[in-house]
């Protein structure tokens, strides 16, 4: 069995692609690379071509992810893998591979819906350096730990979560959370890599298939600039400064031009060798802004 090593790409449908650029730039630290079509633009993280493609569209929610695979050989293993299990996929036309700067791309959707890509072998320009769309004291969190991590809906925990062992991911509950009617969330956390997770599930009441996307910075004070200039802007705070029991990393939450969340982080933590959960986060992270999808006393 082969699996996945990293959560490599995204691909984002926003209503305000103008408003977008500024965000990712000033907000973020992102740096923009444009593209030959009018409908959308790259950002990059690295020195990848990209991590997120940015697509003008009439809904904001995250059009697909991109999960990577180490070589040819794994990607046809992995083409078996998923036509022995019965799930159903195609490979990617050669026009819809190059679209994504890659050589080989499986298309296929998990039990709720997201559209999910499997891929081999990114474009790197190593000729061309990565270069913040502001000035930075760093850079971000990436190479195999891939882009960061996304917390997605799902209608059928169970489903997904066999859906993306499937792929490779390896986890399992890690937080039981009271909720306000007296139910107790139970969201799941699945990795592929040394970051604690690449994706979570779980969280009931989710209509968008993406609640909050995560990036990591290699520097604590991008991130104080990101929070700084994030409060200048009027932009909503949904869950303040706060350190997570899982990941340990010291992060908040905001309000994208899009509506959904992204989460900004810092930190270094190996995570445990073996599974724990928790009741809540080891500080901060109050709620400020309501009706984000995470109104949680954690």
């Amino acid at each position: 069995m082969v699996g996945v090593i990293e959560l490599g790409y995204l691909g984002l449908n926003v209503t305000d692609i103008n408003a977008w650029r500024e965000y990712a730039t000033s907000c973020i630290g992102l740096e923009i690379a444009e593209s030959d079509q009018d409908d959308r633009f790259y950002l990059r993280m690295d020195q990848q071509h990209h991590r997120i493609t940015v697509f003008q569209s009439d809904q904001d929610d995250m059009a697909y992810m991109g999960w990577r695979v180490k070589g040819l050989e794994e990607f046809k293993t992995m083409i078996q893998q998923l036509t022995d299990a019965g799930v159903e996929h195609r490979v990617a036309t050669p026009e819809e591979t190059q679209e994504r700067h890659v050589l080989g791309l499986i298309k296929l959707n998990d039990p709720s819906g997201t559209a999910n890509e499997i891929y081999y072998s990114p474009q790197v320009d190593v000729m061309k350096p990565f270069h913040p769309g502001r000035p930075m004291y760093g850079k971000f969190v990436t190479g195999d730990q891939g882009l960061g991590h996304v917390l997605i809906r799902s209608d059928d925990n169970e489903a997904m979560y066999n859906f993306y062992k499937l792929l490779g991911l390896f986890g399992s509950i890690e937080y039981r959370i009271d909720m306000p009617d007296g139910a107790v969330a139970q969201p799941l956390f699945m990795s592929c890599n040394d970051r604690q997770h690449s994706i979570a599930f779980g969280l009931p009441g989710m209509v968008e298939r993406l609640n909050h996307l995560h990036l990591q910075y290699t520097e604590f004070d991008d991130l104080g600039i990101s929070h700084e200039t994030i409060r200048n802007k009027g932009i909503d705070v949904a869950m303040q400064l706060g350190k997570h029991a899982n990941d340990q990393l010291y992060t908040f939450y905001s309000a994208t031009p899009s509506g959904w969340l992204m989460e900004l982080g810092w930190g270094n933590y190996m995570k445990p060798e073996a599974q724990e959960h928790y009741k809540g986060d080891i500080f901060g992270h109050a709620v400020e802004a309501s009706g984000y999808g995470l109104d949680l006393d954690i």
